[in-house]
Formats: C-alpha cells, structure tokens, sequence
C-alpha cells in the first residue's frame, strides 16, 4: 500500500493531466447529450409515433461494445480519427439514451389534471411546455444526465485504446507492464470521479426536485444561461487546446508519430519521437494505440509514422499466408506498402520480435521442454491462453496447433495480451503466446520454446513512414536511416525489461539508450 501512496505522492503531476483530460471529455460530451437529448425526448412527447424507434435505435447504441463503437466511428470523415474527437463522439452516443428516456419518462409523467388546469388558463402549448411541463419534470431528466455522466467516466477509461488520453492509459499501461500501482493510478481516481459526479449530479437532481413549479417561470432565461455556460465551457476547451499548443515562432516541420499498445512500441516511438526532436522536427506522440488503429491512422494521413514487423505487415494487413524466409517477406512488404499505400517500409532496426510460446520456467525446467514440439505429450492436460490478436491472425492459433500436433483438453481462453502474461504467472494457465523481446519473460522467469518447425514468420521491426511525409520533411528519412541495425534483439529485451520489471518510463529509457548509442 505505501508504495502505491508513494507512487501518487512522484506523479501527481501525470495523474492531474490525465484526470483533467478524463473530465473534459465526460463534462463535454455529457453537456453535448443533454443538448441533443432533451430536445429530442420533448420532441418525441409530442410525435409519439416515433417515440418506439428513436428509443430503439438508442437503445442499441448503447449495447455496442465499446471497444467496437470507436473501431466503428474512426474511418467516418469529420467525425472519425483517432483522439479525443471520436472518443467524444462515441461518449455522446452512450449518453443519449438515459437522456431521452429520462425526458420522454418526465414530462410524460407530468399529472393530465395540472396540464388541463394550465390549458385552462389558457395557456399555449409552448407556454404549457416552459412553465409547467419542463419544470415538473426536471428533477426526472437530470436523473437521465446523472446517470449518463457516470456512464461516461466509465466508458471514457476505454478511449486511451484510441488515443484520447485519460485515466485508462495508465490502466492499460499497468495490464501491460504487470504493474499493480498503474492500474490503481488509473481506477482509483476514475472510480472517486465517478462517485463525485454521482453525488454532486445527485445534489442538484434533489434539489430540482424540492423545487414548486412557480420557482420557474424564468425557465427560458435559466434555459438560456445553461446554453451559454455550455458555450463558455466549450470556449474553455478551445482556449485549454491552444494553449497546450506551441507557441508561434519559427515554422518547424510537423510530424505525429504513433505507436502501438505494448511497451516495445511506446519505447521505439519515443526513440523516434526525441530523434526528430533533436532535430528540429515539432512530434505530436499518438501512442498506445490499440489494434490495427496505427495502420488506418497512418493511411488516413492522422499519423506520419510507426513502427511495424514485417511479418505483422505481411500476414495481418496485407493478406498473405505465413512465410518463413526473412528477405522475401521484407522485400515483398516494401513493395507492396508502396504501391498500395504510398508508404515506405524503412530498413530493418536490427532485431525480430517474433511470436514466443511461453511457458512457467519452473514448469519447463522440471518437464525439460526446449520447443514446441515437445509439448505434445502435455497438451491434452494443459490450459492455453491467447490474445484476441493470436487467435484470430491467419499466422497464429489455427495453424499453430495444425502444425505441431497440439490437442488441448478444452478450447483456449481467449483474453487480451497483456493479461496473458498475469494468467500464466499466477497458475490460471499454463501456455500462453507472447512476444520475444517482452521484458516480462525475464521478470517472470518465463521460458520461450523454440519454433522447431519453423512455422511462424520473422517479425523484423522496421519504421513505416508516408511517402509524403518522407518527402515534406527530410529529417524523418535521416532519421529512419540513422536507425537501421541500431538495436540488437538483447537491448531491446534489455529496455523493455527497463520499463516492465524496473518501472522507468519510456521515454527516460528512450533517452539513455540514445545517449548509450551516441544519437
């Protein structure tokens, strides 16, 4: 426990970043629901035809996973990409149905005799609506927001997975680097989020509610003061965004480099990101992107460079089987980019992070494995588990237990890579498919098991740049250059293991290795 507090106490900076990044998100586009929303649910009071399937249509946005949802939005134009944008879109979308429902269920519910007495008073419809409908039943459809908001909070720890930023970097950050105290850095502080928009939502619901419908015949005017607090908050934003841009001066080349979600990739896209840097180049860092986000982002133009492994290239993005012969693939990979997406395959770093079939080291040490092959006979008792990746790639599971002969005594448990790693330390399984440079095989005392029948293919890591990119701003083609064999398989194992067994940042990691290697 003391080390987590002590944790809190060196990086209350990098938590109020993330937490600020978390609330603006939330606070936006719950206030850009409501707008929607509560015009809306009046609107469908009054046509209840479409009451039914406006809900419905609501209702099954909501039931989109969201993981889903943001793969949905980010090839959509205006509206898609990856960050913050598509993250706000997809939190408004979740938003919408408590805010609707809850509006529709307000002023629905508003007594039929108050609703005659006030027609007979010879009120209009537009009056009946802003100073007696509306009223009753805002205590209702603040309940709809409050529920919404909290939602959002939630859903908004998944937007790190596209680039949002927020609480759930750190979560996802602590799943991959076997890192209790990130995890709690990140779902403490978005779980007290929660609890302190419920309960001050919850405060304002109650009071609302207290309220008589004659403390609200300066509804409109409330109305429009809410509207322009909602300008002032989105003016905010726009001021927070500017502001955490740099200041004028001289034009520097832009460039956005990406990365994808494991440590491996955070460390490379910093060693990228402070080359160019020191090279004058102005970098927006877009990383632990999850998927194949940095692919799309990267033949979208959203990014300008990351780094790949040609078999990854090969197999997953371009289609084709398994291939074992290393020049063929790397050379087949740069033709393919460059015709099909205008994007250059860089040279070789220097190092291959292939697939590693892992096991406990106490288990291969006592059962004497050294390939894969050699599981055979222990299969049929032994419990599997993969990453979604592995199962589903045409180079991963199916051909892998075709190949080797494999037969496990139930189908594997299918969960995401980084808590493969915390399954198969902690006994829950007993095999499980990584990656060769991880540094968690050593801060394990995990043992890889040798591809005996060769069967999946290299993984060279190589940077992919946009030709445009190569050609606007010819530093990233020096630096690319200045990479190539740069970086040994063991000091790259070296600088994971850094990061997920010592607990230093990538980007210090990053720094000390270029200084090691004079770049």
């Amino acid at each position: 426990m003391m080390r987590v507090v002590a944790f809190f106490a060196q990086n209350w900076p990098t938590l109020l970043r993330l937490a600020g990044e978390h609330l603006v998100l939330v606070i936006i586009s719950t206030a850009v629901a409501a707008a929607v929303g509560i015009p809306l649910g009046v609107w469908l009071v009054r046509h209840p035809r479409w009451k039914d399937p406006v809900l419905g249509v609501a209702g099954v946005l909501q039931t989109v996973p969201s993981l889903a949802l943001f793969g949905l939005l980010i090839p959509l134009p205006l509206i898609g990409g990856i960050g913050a944008r598509t993250a706000t879109v997809a939190l408004v979308l979740y938003a919408l149905l408590p805010i609707v429902r809850n509006t529709v269920t307000g002023v629905e519910g508003v007594d039929r005799h108050v609703r005659e007495a006030a027609i007979a008073m010879g009120m209009t419809p537009r009056q009946l609506l802003w100073q007696v409908e509306l009223p009753l039943a805002t205590g209702v459809i603040m309940a709809g927001v409050r529920v919404a908001a909290v939602i959002g909070v939630g859903v908004a720890t998944i937007a790190a997975a596209i680039g949002a930023g927020g609480l759930g970097t750190l979560i996802f950050r602590g799943l991959r680097a076997n890192d209790d105290r990130l995890i709690l850095a990140g779902a403490v502080p978005a779980a007290l989020m929660a609890l302190a928009v419920d309960w001050a939502l919850g405060r304002v619901e109650t009071r609302l509610r207290a309220r008589r419908p004659s403390r609200f015949l300066e509804t409109r005017a409330a109305t429009l003061a809410a509207g322009a607090a909602a300008v002032l908050l989105l003016a905010a934003f726009a001021l927070w965004r500017f502001a955490a841009a740099p200041a004028a001066g001289p034009a520097k080349p832009r460039v956005v480099v990406g990365s994808k979600d494991f440590t491996e990739q955070v460390i490379l896209g910093e060693i990228l990101a402070q080359m160019l840097e020191a090279r004058g180049v102005e970098v927006e860092r877009r990383f632990e992107l999850g998927g194949n986000l940095c692919h799309n982002a990267l033949v979208a133009g959203q990014i300008d460079l990351y780094p790949e492994y040609t078999g990854t290239a090969y197999t997953a993005i371009l289609g084709h089987q398994p291939l074992a012969d290393v020049r063929a693939v790397r050379e087949r990979v740069r033709r393919e980019y460059l015709e099909k997406f205008e994007v250059i395959v860089g040279p070789p770093l220097g190092f291959r992070n292939d697939f590693a079939i892992l096991v406990r080291g106490a288990d291969a040490r006592r059962l004497r494995l050294r390939a894969i092959s050699d599981l055979a006979p222990h299969a049929p008792r032994w419990r599997a588990g993969f990453g979604q990746d592995f199962i589903s790639r045409p180079d991963g599971y199916a051909g892998f237990v075709r190949t080797y002969g494999l037969n496990f005594a139930a189908p594997p448990r299918e969960m995401d890579l980084s808590l493969t790693y915390r399954a198969l330390a902690a006994g829950e399984v007993d095999l499980i498919a990584g990656n060769s440079t991880d540094g968690l095989i050593a801060a394990l005392d995990l043992v890889q098991l040798e591809d005996d029948r060769h069967y999946f293919p290299p993984y060279e890591a190589v940077v992919l740049v946009r030709r445009e990119t190569a050609e606007r701003v010819p530093q990233v083609r020096e630096v690319v250059e200045r990479l190539a064999d740069s970086i040994s398989t063991e000091e790259m194992r070296r600088m994971n293991y850094e990061v997920d067994g010592q607990r230093q940042s990538p980007a210090e990691v990053a720094r000390t290795w270029r200084q090691r290697k004079g770049l």
